[in-house]
């Protein structure tokens, strides 16, 4: 298929959607005709910026969200811990649970005896309203549990991290 230069309305249409047709038509051989398979394909590097540009925002967005998804939970444990006996602070149970698990409220001792955020046994767990398996409990749950153990018995229950 040949395509004959011209001025007209559809030429510069058929440039304008074709891209490599363009190309082609700028070709080095002079002539008025120019076959679209001497087309040269576009680079695609030039795309790449937008691209980056476009996972940097997409990044941004995120930590964003982290941020703002962490302060409402933080909220949320503040304004639950206000109604828990012997006034118990958050930085004093975050303390304990960076001591005994690290944090993580799904983590279980070696020996599986102790779970959860802040390691409680079966029996202590059961001693402040709660059921089941600790570990399988949602993290505000064992915060608010911790709390009410700590109003009653202080950090003797977690002697080393207490």
């Amino acid at each position: 298929m040949l395509i004959k230069r011209t001025h007209t309305l559809p030429a510069l249409f058929l440039a304008l959607a074709l891209p490599a047709t363009a190309l082609a038509a700028s070709g080095e051989d002079g002539g008025d005709n120019v076959a679209v398979g001497d087309a040269e394909v576009a680079r695609i590097a030039p795309l790449q910026r937008p691209i980056d540009r476009f996972h940097h925002v997409i990044d941004t967005v995120t930590r964003q969200i982290r941020i703002e998804h962490r302060a409402a939970a933080r909220k949320q444990r503040q304004e639950m811990f206000a109604t828990v006996p012997g006034g118990v602070s958050i930085e004093t149970l975050e303390s304990i649970a960076a001591c005994e698990s690290g944090g993580d409220p799904t983590i279980v001792s070696s020996d599986g005896s102790y779970r959860g955020k802040y390691q409680f046994d079966f029996g202590t767990w059961e001693s402040v309203g709660g059921s089941g398996d600790p570990a399988a409990a949602p993290e505000q749950e064992q915060d608010y549990r911790a709390a009410l153990l700590y109003s009653q018995a202080g950090s003797s229950p977690w002697p080393v991290c207490g």
